[in-house]
């Protein structure tokens, strides 16, 4: 298909995630929020879609529990 591009996929690893914030202080797409999940402050990808494969977030998160793939 001409002019298609793949929607990137965003994981963060909630086992991983200590809820530092930095990828959404990174991201300049606004990507992330930050949401409690069972009382723990969590990255949470719930724009994935507006991802411009940057990697700000994944360079950013000091636990590496983000991956980013087109």
């Amino acid at each position: 298909m001409i002019g298609f591009k793949p929607l990137p996929s965003v994981v963060v690893d909630l086992e991983v995630c200590e809820g530092h914030g930095l990828c959404a202080e990174a991201c300049p797409v606004e990507v992330y929020d930050l949401v409690e999940i069972k009382g723990e402050t969590k990255a949470q990808p719930t724009r994935a879609n507006d991802c411009i494969l940057c990697m700000a977030c994944v360079n950013a998160c000091p636990v590496g529990a983000i991956t980013v793939e087109e």
